[in-house]
């Protein structure tokens, strides 16, 4: 009896390892298209990390194929959906760099500026990542203005403006609660001069009116104020600019009744 239990064990083992070998031969036996075809049905699965091998197996071993492209920008996808934003970018990457000529370039250039979209901290952060998205998705509205996805990558566009704004704005605030008003003043016209767009313009160009009257430079506030007054006239600052231009006004007459010196010639030592 014991031999028999030995017997049948062996045979059925023998039975698995053909049945296995056999297996091992018809996948290796697919061609290129089929192979991607098995991959596709694993990624619409959600098995992402299996069909990152299948993928991978066309792009090495048949990389002159008709759907090596295909196979290429869907292991960014795959990375993508894993949340390995840095590996999709270097996935895509690697398509737009040595597929130029596929048709998928355009979509893999949307999908690297996805990516580092994703990657892009808080505002406090570095922001390098952001500036690469921006990148990306500018090239992407360059090549493909007429793309079904060029509005939504101008809004992502104006998104992270607007963070890389807040961390300006939000710097010379810093210096400006410091008293370094001259160094605020450097960012505050940072903001105005490139991210003149974005929500935070109208606050830089108040944050710089209110640092020029600290450093009683009272005729160049004053015109920050007259430009703000032209280019915000809806800010919910408005009520703020004209209580500072007040206090300008105010101690502008109280330096012409001293005898003081003309407006704006008087420099704080920052």
């Amino acid at each position: 009896m014991k031999h028999t239990l030995i017997f049948l064990f062996c045979g059925a083992l023998a039975a698995v390892l053909l049945a296995g070998c056999s297996s091992t031969k018809e996948i290796e036996a697919l061609t290129p298209e089929q192979r991607y075809a098995v991959a596709m049905e694993k990624f619409n699965n959600g098995d992402y990390l299996d069909a990152i091998e299948d993928f991978k197996i066309i792009t090495v071993q048949f990389p002159g194929s008709t759907v090596a492209d295909k196979a290429q920008f869907y292991l960014g996808e795959c990375r993508y959906e894993r949340g390995e934003y840095i590996l999709a970018a270097a996935e895509f990457d690697l398509l737009i760099r040595t597929m130029s000529s596929s048709q998928l370039v355009s979509k893999a250039q949307y999908m690297r500026a996805m990516s580092y979209y994703n990657l892009s901290p808080r505002s406090q952060l570095d922001q390098k990542y952001t500036r690469e998205a921006i990148d990306d998705f500018q090239t992407f509205i360059e090549y493909s203005p007429t793309d079904s996805l060029a509005k939504d990558a101008e809004a992502k566009i104006a998104e992270l403006n607007d963070k890389l704004a807040k961390k300006q704005y939000n710097d010379g605030m810093l210096y400006y609660r410091l008293e370094y008003y001259k160094a605020a003043i450097v960012y505050f016209d940072y903001v105005l001069e490139h991210y003149h767009d974005s929500q935070y313009a109208d606050d830089a160009l108040f944050g710089k009116a209110r640092a020029l009257f600290q450093r009683k430079h009272y005729a160049e506030s004053l015109d920050a104020i007259s430009t703000f007054m032209a280019k915000y006239p809806d800010s919910n600052l408005l009520p703020d600019v004209k209580e500072l231009q007040s206090e300008i006004q105010e101690a502008v007459s109280k330096k012409s009744a001293a005898g003081g010196a003309s407006t704006g010639s008087t420099n704080s030592s920052d």
